[in-house]
């Protein structure tokens, strides 16, 4: 198991807040090498611990300007890989979720406008085989949007690679 420690720890909440902060200021502020800081990002990156990395686009920017979440009911849970398969060819679905509760998936997806968002419903995602019922949530502002804490709490945290090598 890979264990953060209070270094790593320092690290994450500085470049969880502004991912191009230079290594050299997260190191001036941590009291270690930039050399050190850019080991220990490989490292996090390596353990899973950090995953992706790019900058975030503001969809309305593009012209995408209602958000939408979809409640998705299949006709048999086992369906869900061929689903999601056909939402992969749906390139305003920018979420899907296996979920409990009411809905067997939970997409987000962006649509231009009302008008495109009803085509997408009812065009698309309702043709698809084994989608008996959809249920449409528009955001109409998104309030938050952070990482998880990074804490004491959060210290031991399990790898997603093969620690083998």
């Amino acid at each position: 198991m890979f264990k953060v420690d209070e270094l790593d720890k320092k690290i994450l909440e500085m470049i969880s807040c502004n991912a191009r902060m230079p290594f050299k200021d997260v190191a001036a502020e941590c009291g270690v090498s930039r050399a050190a800081v850019h080991q220990r990002v490989l490292h996090l990156v390596d353990a899973g611990v950090i995953v992706g990395s790019g900058f975030h686009v503001n969809p309305a920017c593009l012209g995408y300007n209602t958000c939408t979440y979809v409640g998705i009911t299949l006709e048999k849970g086992s369906m869900y890989k061929s689903v999601v398969a056909e939402f992969e060819k749906i390139p305003e679905i920018v979420e899907c979720h296996f979920t409990t509760g009411p809905y067997t998936m939970l997409i987000k997806l962006y649509a231009r406008d009302n008008a495109h968002l009803m085509t997408l419903l009812n065009d698309r995602l309702q043709e698809i085989d084994g989608v008996v019922s959809t249920e449409t949530l528009i955001s109409l502002k998104q309030s938050i949007k952070k990482e998880v804490p990074i804490g004491a709490q959060h210290a031991e945290i399990k790898p997603t690679v093969n620690e083998e090598a």
